[in-house]
């Protein structure tokens, strides 16, 4: 199963966010174990060096990034995923950029908490919990 993380899960673990580092922190290990394959945006990545930076340092940030690039597969943002990301019926472009990032990228779905922002999906949408329970 190819699952693309959202930002926001992504940060959970690397900020230590409670409650939810703990479902995140499982997930991270389902892709470490390849019981699932990880997948991330393009602009996950640069997102998360930004926030990290700013919530502790940029050393920290960086060692995240490349952390996460020996883990799992990076979705590329081109011309094609910003144009069908546009045509989508998404509140928020960046969630759609995500969808289609995933999509084009061969995922099966996408894992977010913010489950709502994502209604248009094609893919399946999880959360953290109910995709743990998937892979039970």
């Amino acid at each position: 199963m190819r699952i693309l993380f959202d930002t926001n899960v992504v940060l959970d673990v690397l900020l230590e966010r409670n409650p939810f580092v703990r479902p995140a922190s499982l997930l991270f290990e389902a892709v470490e174990r390849r019981k699932i394959t990880g997948l991330l945006c393009a602009t996950t990545l640069t997102t998360i060096d930004y926030l990290v930076a700013r919530a502790r340092d940029r050393d920290t940030a960086r060692q995240g990034v490349a952390w996460l690039m020996q883990g799992f597969e990076v979705a590329p943002v081109n011309r094609a995923v910003l144009a069908n990301a546009l045509s989508l019926n998404f509140d928020d472009f960046e969630d759609a950029v995500l969808h289609e990032a995933a999509r084009l990228a061969g995922a099966d779905g996408l894992v977010t908490r913010n489950a709502p922002d994502f209604r248009a999906a094609t893919l399946s949408v999880y959360t953290p919990a109910e995709l743990l329970a998937a892979l039970a």
